[in-house]
């Protein structure tokens, strides 16, 4: 792959990596001024506008339609859809642990069937060895149950009284509805440099590019 189409395809993922995300937190602390609690409503309809329109976005820049943000998309709609259908917001707190749950079980369950699930990702961006592919899929993978086990820590113990008594799992623990969306800030962080920690892996068994692009 050309080195102007790699950049092109991250250029892609930046944006619709945190396009979606700043929509949402932006549209929930302005909505909290002027709608009160249902901003987390309005904010997670904005959210899954955002998320299809990164999705066909991605398409036209990458032209093919990506695996993971197809799959985070769908249930961002199906969930988010159900909350604000239910007016429940819980439906929307436990969306991220389901979104990453998927695809850290994704990840796994493809092994189980001889298939990288993490090559078939990234393979027109990288071009590693199967053992490089093997180690970042396996890392991804416990780094996305990691993600949803924090989201599960959080969202059981907000205190907005829309979640069951029975969810919390520590009695003296509480946070605010606003906590939980600016945690989102924190999860891409996380990320960021969790693959930044990977890039030494890549950069190791990265092959040469063999296109021999000419100006």
């Amino acid at each position: 792959m050309s080195e102007m189409k790699k950049t092109a395809d991250q250029g892609a993922r930046l944006i619709t990596d945190v396009g979606p995300v700043a929509v949402f937190i932006l549209t929930y602390f302005l909505g909290r001024r002027f709608v009160g609690d249902d901003a987390i409503f309005w904010a997670t309809g904005l959210f899954i506008v955002a998320m299809l329109a990164a999705l066909f976005y991605a398409r036209t820049q990458q032209k093919r339609w990506p695996p993971m943000l197809l799959a985070s998309a769908v249930i961002v709609t199906i969930m988010g859809g159900l909350g604000i259908f239910l007016n429940d917001p819980v439906f929307i707190y436990v969306k991220p642990t389901i979104v990453n749950l998927f695809l850290s079980y994704l990840v796994l369950i493809g092994f189980a069937f001889g298939v990288n699930i993490w090559k078939f990702f990234f393979k027109e961006i990288f071009d590693l060895p199967d053992r490089a592919w093997t180690i970042l899929a396996i890392r991804w993978a416990l780094f996305f149950q990691f993600l949803a086990l924090l989201n599960e820590v959080l969202w059981r113990h907000i205190g907005d009284g829309d979640v069951p008594e029975g969810a919390r799992w520590f009695a003296d623990f509480t946070i605010t509805e606003g906590l939980w969306v600016n945690f989102k800030l924190v999860v891409m962080g996380l990320s960021l440099v969790f693959a930044l920690a990977n890039l030494p892996l890549v950069l190791k068994h990265q092959r040469p590019d063999d296109t021999g692009d000419s100006d």
